[in-house]
């Protein structure tokens, strides 16, 4: 893997882009990818700058509810690619901050699994195409609070943990559906008495002593790296990345899936409706699904890809836990549901009293 002293070079390049994006897009030989950090393979960005002559210019953001209000405040205008995961793509199409692909322009989205083709997050196929998928877990000190069972008590119960730092997620359905999964019932509940419920359940723990805030998971990782945090919430593939770049700050640090229940996700590319270059973004969307570009992605970033013709150039890795998750943890793992009108407003609400109090 590239060393992250890489991507912060390309961090800094993406902060001048959130200044001058505007003035920039009327370049036509520049892509403005708006994507999660550390998400991307900058030996990927060269070859596709090379290949067709042209400046990739990145910028950042560490959760869906950052880079759907970019999106919504004229970032729609800005960036080429975006990469929202499952349950936010019916909000983008919904809002109209995403354009359908023209799928003449990407011959090998046939190279995604057939899962991928038409999920239920965009039953037509017409949006998006799959980028990466993986898992939320815990990632805890197992030298700090000793070997813990693999649930949802490490954070939500203080027998567990009754005097180290510790953190939560700050995405609301996230939250709610892993409260919901401590509490007996499934990561995707639905119904306004249970989502009360796990934000009761929210509000209790976040009164503890040694809660330390709600963080995103990458930060969440390098919180736990430096011992300012013994336990919080993360992705399997951040996990993965992380503790190969960093063997020894990570060596006491373990990753597990709640028997509970937890969330399953996929990221997808996807254009935005005012894209500055859309032809160009098709360009790249099929560059992504080539089948060793596909793999390359996957090598570097430590997530499991959603590219059949992928799959005999992927690391060994790639395909055991922590990054592929076993059968038994597959059937723990669930979608976050997709939240429309009077209830995802209701669930917003409700994230924000529990944020506030």
């Amino acid at each position: 893997m590239t060393k992250l002293k890489t991507l912060t070079g390309l961090v800094t390049a993406a902060a001048l882009a959130a200044f001058t994006g505007p003035a920039l897009a009327a370049n036509s030989d520049t892509l403005y990818v708006f994507n999660w950090s550390q998400y991307m393979n900058p030996e990927i960005i060269k070859q596709f700058e090379k290949k067709y002559d042209v400046k990739v210019v990145q910028s950042y953001y560490n959760s869906q509810p950052e880079m759907f209000a970019k999106l919504r405040a004229g970032g729609d205008s800005q960036y080429d690619i975006v990469v929202p995961s499952n349950y936010y793509v019916p909000r983008l199409i919904k809002t109209g901050l995403i354009q359908k692909l023209d799928k003449s322009e990407v011959p090998n989205y046939d190279n995604l699994m057939d899962r991928f083709k038409k999920p239920p997050y965009d039953p037509s196929g017409e949006y998006v195409a799959a980028y990466q998928w993986g898992d939320t877990g815990i990632a805890y000190n197992e030298k700090t609070l000793g070997e813990q069972p693999e649930s949802w008590s490490i954070l939500f119960d203080s027998k567990a943990n009754p005097k180290y730092p510790f953190a939560m997620g700050t995405d609301a359905q996230v939250m709610f559906g892993s409260a919901c999964a401590s509490l007996g019932y499934s990561y995707n509940c639905e119904g306004r008495d249970k989502w009360k419920k796990a934000a009761q359940l929210i509000l209790k723990t976040k009164q503890r002593a040694n809660f330390s805030g709600f963080q995103d998971a990458t930060p969440t990782l390098k919180q736990l790296a430096r011992g300012n945090i013994a336990a919080g919430m993360a992705y399997n593939g951040d996990y993965a990345f992380d503790k190969s770049e960093n063997p020894e700050g990570f060596k006491n640090i373990k990753f597990v899936v709640p028997k509970e229940g937890a969330e399953l996700w996929v990221d997808s590319m996807a254009i935005p409706a005012h894209a500055p270059h859309p032809k160009l973004a098709h360009k790249f969307i099929n560059f992504i699904l080539k089948a060793k570009i596909g793999a390359e992605l996957s090598n570097w970033n430590a997530y499991a890809s959603p590219n059949k013709a992928a799959k005999p150039y992927l690391d060994k890795a790639l395909t055991e836990p922590p990054i592929m998750p076993t059968d038994e943890q597959m059937k723990r793992l669930h979608f976050t549901p997709v939240l429309e009108g009077d209830d995802l407003q209701f669930v917003q609400q409700l994230w924000t009293e529990v944020q506030s109090r």
